[in-house]
């Protein structure tokens, strides 16, 4: 088993469709989305790493809740194409490189991993999260999002992606959504507690 599909695999996928994956058309990506984004616990972030970012589909919505978003992909023609959505703009940084590099910097409080962690091998995610979560501030929230049905080429499924990433030393596990297709976990770095005992909803029980 190699450490991770090569950057090849992508660019013949985006050589043969310029949206493979149909992200700004299917109604199921964009409810996964909204899904996704309804989940984040804090209002706002500061900083979001959000490695393999496609076309900007979610991208763009980690804008409209981020000060400053820094994504990744393999494949220039998706950063390419992210960029004539979203335009040249100063709180957005598009990177070609991969989950499996360095993340960015330290003031990152929010990393979202959506359908790219299954793209590496068991033994190489689980390295790339002990060395990269180690390096995250408490209170840093991590989203894993990844579909659910088989996909031969890739080395993990959906649900031991998520697994892997839970199994990750001092992310407490906060909410999870599921369903048939996709299965979406969040998790804090460290102590956590629910959005009404952290905003001082009246009423509100701590229950660790």
């Amino acid at each position: 088993m190699t450490d991770r599909l090569p950057d090849g695999y992508f660019d013949d996928v985006y050589a043969d469709s310029a949206d493979p994956w149909g992200m700004a058309e299917r109604w199921y990506e964009h409810r996964k989305y909204a899904v996704t984004m309804a989940m984040l616990p804090d209002q706002r972030y500061r900083h979001a790493f959000e490695p393999g970012c496609s076309i900007g589909m979610l991208t763009e919505r980690l804008l409209e809740r981020c000060d400053r978003v820094t994504s990744y992909d393999v494949a220039q023609a998706a950063l390419d194409t992210t960029r004539n959505r979203l335009g040249d703009r100063g709180d957005l940084v598009l990177v070609r490189s991969s989950l499996d590099a360095a993340w960015p910097g330290e003031d990152v409080d929010l990393v979202l991993i959506s359908e790219v962690a299954y793209y590496l091998s068991e033994a190489t995610l689980r390295q790339v999260l002990d060395r990269e979560c180690a390096r995250l501030a408490t209170g840093a929230t991590v989203v894993a999002a990844h579909w659910r049905h088989p996909v031969d080429d890739y080395p993990l499924t959906g649900d031991r992606a998520n697994a892997v990433i839970g199994e990750t030393a001092d992310l407490t596990a906060m909410a999870r959504y599921l369903d048939d297709d996709v299965v979406v976990d969040v998790f804090r770095k460290g102590p956590t507690e629910s959005v009404a005992v952290g905003t001082g909803v009246p009423g509100a029980v701590r229950r660790r």
